[in-house]
């Protein structure tokens, strides 16, 4: 079982960076890690979970049009963790953050929630304006 931990979210204001990190467990090895989908989903309230961004176990980076330009996904296989760079954050940026792993190598539809198996309780990021 794949254990995932979010991190880095807080409250800043409008215009500013945050990077959020999620760190897969220690039991996971970087065999099970590296070579699956990784991304990052959003839910604001009395709304829908919204992919936000992805990254291949061969490093295809796929980023939704509303964040395209502002974020930045990686990931460090050795460290089993990927991240998510956030700069020029905006007031509708405000949303708890997920990380999620599919056992696939590709993302194919990368903001189809239902593929994922594994997410991670999420971490809340708050843009004031």
């Amino acid at each position: 079982q794949v254990q995932l931990v979010e991190s880095g979210g807080g409250s800043v204001q409008a215009g500013g960076t945050l990077r959020l990190s999620c760190l897969a467990s220690e039991d996971t090895s970087e065999d099970t890690f590296s070579p699956k989908c990784m991304s990052w989903f959003r839910q604001a309230p009395g709304k829908e979970r919204e992919g936000v961004a992805a990254i291949s176990g061969g490093g295809g980076i796929y980023y939704a049009a509303s964040v395209r330009g502002r974020v930045t996904i990686s990931r460090d296989n050795a460290k089993n963790t990927v991240y998510l760079q956030m700069n020029s954050l905006k007031p509708e940026d405000t949303a708890m953050y997920y990380c999620a792993i599919k056992f696939l190598p590709t993302c194919g539809a990368y903001w189809s929630s239902s593929e994922y198996a594994y997410w991670g309780q999420g971490t809340q990021v708050t843009v004031s304006s």
